[in-house]
């Protein structure tokens, strides 16, 4: 999942550092994405949804196998993923599979360890200069917000209904659309050479990045299909819980907050009545 970008600068270059990938594109006249993004069911949607854990871990182990080898997730520690229902133990494997840098020791000197529950989950480079060479220039974003970060506009007047639906799954639905909907580009659009057409893309009609998935990729141990489709929805809904984990606890509290602003208003009105219903005497 080595990324290539092309040299750019500027607001082109925060533009264009969508899903760690650049386009050789700028929007011009035309309207991106081409394509509006898919709309997908996903667990946690609407104000009573909440996460799929089985999902969730499913989704750590595509990051983890395949989108790892570009992309950091800086702001989840391993002690984190006890929250998608792995045991503590699990949690102390999924670390001990990793080393990360400490110290100063006793001689003043760093060095490395074996990973434990307490570290953050370690990026694939070093600092952001070894990304940028690696990848032609460009630093592959972090994953940790990417979900929240990068989303299209709805517009009017659907950003008036997601007020009353809560939705805001705008971010996981783009990023499955954007892993789902590499296509041929049609007869008569030229793209450069090096770069792979994909409609949803925000950016432009085309970018750096080939599908980083395909059927059969990555074994999945609870039976769950082995699919292009499968492993984007899996991805998309753990980039989700990275960037916004306490979403069920916020639900939840909403939920409770609204019972009692019922229950108060009922009490509101029955007071006010008696009160005035003594005072009419």
């Amino acid at each position: 999942m080595k990324l290539q970008f092309p040299r750019i600068a500027g607001l082109a270059l925060a533009a264009l550092l969508t899903m760690g990938t650049g386009s050789a594109f700028a929007a011009g006249a035309e309207h991106y994405p081409i394509k509006e993004p898919k709309h997908v069911d996903w667990s946690f949607s609407g104000p009573m949804g909440t996460w799929d854990l089985g999902q969730l871990q499913r989704g750590y182990k595509v990051y983890a196998e395949v989108c790892a080898a570009c992309h950091s997730i800086d702001l989840v520690a391993f002690r984190n993923l006890g929250e998608l229902g792995f045991s503590e133990a699990q949690v102390k494997a999924i670390a001990a599979e990793f080393e990360v840098e400490d110290g100063p020791n006793s001689d003043g000197e760093m060095f490395d360890r074996t990973a434990v529950p307490a570290d953050k989950i370690p990026g694939p480079y070093a600092n952001s200069q070894e990304a940028a060479v690696a990848n032609n220039g460009a630093v592959p974003p972090d994953f940790s917000l990417l979900a929240k970060a990068r989303a299209p506009e709805r517009g009017f007047p659907n950003f008036v209904f997601d007020i009353f639906t809560m939705y805001a799954e705008n971010g996981p639905d783009y990023i499955y659309s954007l892993l789902t909907g590499y296509e041929e580009a049609p007869e008569g659009r030229e793209i450069p050479e090096g770069t792979h057409y994909n409609p949803y893309f925000i950016a432009g009609p085309a970018l750096a990045m080939a599908s980083p998935l395909s059927d059969g990729i990555v074994s999945y141990d609870d039976g769950s299909p082995e699919t292009l489709d499968q492993y984007s929805k899996d991805v998309s809904a753990f980039m989700m819980w990275a960037a916004e984990p306490s979403l069920d606890e916020r639900k939840s509290l909403g939920f409770r907050v609204m019972i009692f602003l019922l229950i108060f208003s009922v009490l509101l009105y029955l007071t006010k009545k008696k009160v005035f219903q003594s005072l009419k005497k």
